[in-house]
């Protein structure tokens, strides 16, 4: 059995040092991971933002909490995820989902279709990306 952790979930901070502190705060506190949100809002980019809490830390683990799979091509978040990984000695941690605002679809542009069909690319997306992080060649052909 794997032991009960704790995360915080952190949006924003106004400036680089704001944002190290803020991890290194997570850190101290006990946190087992501090996680970023996806939302197309007055947020940090998750990427980017986590590897510099990482940066900003020793042991603390740092996730996305989670990337909409709708805004990302499967290869790409597997290429990004890896480098994250890399970057922070292998503290990074991987949240995919489906999607659920409506109103972020509309500012993208994109379709807001059904639960079902947002799932099955989502299920095709992890299959592929969870592929690539180890390490396989990947060939797929699925519905999406």
């Amino acid at each position: 059995m794997r032991p009960f952790r704790f995360g915080v979930n952190v949006p924003t901070a106004g400036s680089a040092a704001e944002w190290a502190e803020k991890a290194r705060k997570v850190e101290a506190l006990g946190y087992a991971v501090l996680l970023v949100p996806d939302h197309l809002a007055e947020l940090l980019a998750p990427f980017p933002a986590l590897a510099a809490a990482a940066a900003a830390t020793t042991r603390l683990r740092v996730g996305t909490a989670v990337l909409n799979n709708d805004f990302r091509h499967p290869v790409l978040t597997a290429r990004e995820a890896a480098t994250l990984d890399v970057v922070s000695d292998g503290r990074f941690e991987l949240g995919l989902g489906a999607g659920h605002m409506r109103s972020e679809y509309e500012q993208t542009g994109l379709s807001f279709d059904p639960g079902a069909a947002r799932v099955e690319r989502l299920g095709e997306a992890v299959v592929i990306v969870k592929r690539l992080l180890e390490g396989d060649t990947v060939m797929f052909a699925g519905r999406h």
